[in-house]
């Protein structure tokens, strides 16, 4: 009775759906990757030891070439992705049409590129020209997040300016709010999923001083972001 309670129990259910996506499992790795960095840091600021910091800087650069691993090919979904978004000319606002392509050909270009220096993360061949792909990868990424960051913004202010129209003395209207009001709050956290991202590629290519603690939790709070919502999708 016991196992049989167990096994039919919706909260392990609900995990079984959750983590049987591989969006679901990369958002963990990435989690569990940035917090190591974020901690790493947090250690060395502490004057720790560097035996106690180097499980941690293990654990992000294995996470991270795991993650790069179960990345490959993965740009053939964005591709489609960027053509479908440029087929729909029937969309009604052409500007987040095209935020999206750009956002989608970015990911195509830093997924592409990110593809091609696995072989030297693993070891199996060095490249001569890695640090240079990897730069070019995360330029491309950074024109998505950038893409992405522009349209929800863009979202924003339009839903503010539909909630602005609403007749909230009519039911019908009260409805609609409580629909902008969902649709903001998923805006919302995706505003802050990419700029939270936006510090990686920033920091890495050099654009503004941030250090890894700072990077670290950044990645970390978009990495639980992604999390949440993709536990509440497989609910």
């Amino acid at each position: 009775m016991v196992a049989e309670a167990l096994v039919n129990h919706p909260v392990l259910e609900h995990w079984l759906r959750f983590i049987a996506t591989t969006f679901a499992r990369d958002k963990v790795l990435r989690t569990i990757q940035y917090f190591s960095r974020f901690y790493a840091w947090y250690l060395y600021r502490l004057n720790k030891p560097q035996s106690a910091i180097d499980p941690y800087n293990s654990v992000k650069k294995q996470f991270g070439t795991t993650r790069r691993i179960l990345r490959i090919g993965k740009f053939a979904e964005h591709l489609k992705a960027a053509l479908i978004a440029l087929d729909h000319k029937n969309v009604a606002d052409p500007v987040l049409r095209y935020l999206a392509v750009g956002r989608q050909l970015g990911y195509v270009g830093y997924l592409t590129l990110d593809t091609v220096t696995v072989m030297d993360a693993v070891g199996y061949r060095k490249l001569t020209g890695v640090k240079r792909i990897q730069e070019g990868a995360h330029r491309a990424w950074a024109m998505g997040l950038v893409c992405s960051a522009v349209a929800n913004v863009y979202t924003l202010f339009r839903l503010q300016k539909e909630e602005n129209t609403v007749d909230r003395k009519e039911g019908e209207g009260l409805t609609e709010v409580k629909k902008i009001e969902r649709q903001r709050t998923a805006t919302q956290l995706r505003l802050i999923s990419d700029l939270c991202d936006l510090t990686v590629p920033a920091a890495t290519l050099g654009f503004t001083q941030i250090d890894d603690g700072l990077v670290g939790l950044a990645g970390t709070v978009s990495s639980l972001i992604g999390v949440w919502s993709e536990w509440h999708r497989a609910a």
